[in-house]
């Protein structure tokens, strides 16, 4: 992910969160490999279609593009209006955002293991932001992360505590 030197007055914007669920690393990971097309986000569907809405009408893909696989995700993949970056099966799926933004954006969504052996689902929204709009665009958007983003959380973890 790109970044500038402190010096240039670079900023990266990071969203994260982290959430222990009462399911396997395989549950969990086969949640997450579904993510997007007709199986959705696991959150405020009206958000997520709205966003694609805009994003079209700027020029962007929108959610139009669904997947390729409804299973089955590999690097370079669209899955709506992002494009798989990279998957380490298990453990790892990062999404770059395709849609019509000012700066560049990744969505990380991982499987990790605590000390305890407890199954933990972290999720990583990232923004490189390009002058004052992409300023201007995180801090009008980052009040909605608490809903979008903590729903998305909630659903995939329930998702995953129900196989």
């Amino acid at each position: 992910m790109p970044s500038d030197p402190d010096w240039a007055g670079g900023s990266l914007h990071v969203d994260e969160r982290r959430t222990t669920v009462d399911a396997t690393p395989a549950a969990l990971w086969s949640v997450l490999q579904e993510i997007g097309g007709e199986r959705g986000w696991y959150s405020w569907a009206l958000a997520w279609q709205v966003r694609g809405l805009l994003d079209r009408v700027s020029g962007g893909p929108g959610l139009r593009r669904g997947r390729r696989d409804p299973v089955d995700l590999r690097v370079d993949d669209a899955v709506d209006f992002w494009r798989v970056e990279e998957v380490d099966p298990g453990r790892l799926l990062r999404l770059r955002a395709e849609m019509r933004l000012p700066g560049l954006a990744w969505l990380e969504l991982g499987v990790e293991t605590d000390d305890d052996g407890a199954t933990v689902f972290a999720q990583r929204a990232v923004f490189y932001p390009h002058g004052l709009a992409g300023q201007l665009y995180w801090w009008s958007v980052a009040p909605f992360h608490g809903i979008v983003f903590g729903g998305m959380q909630r659903g995939i973890a329930q998702a995953a505590e129900r196989r």
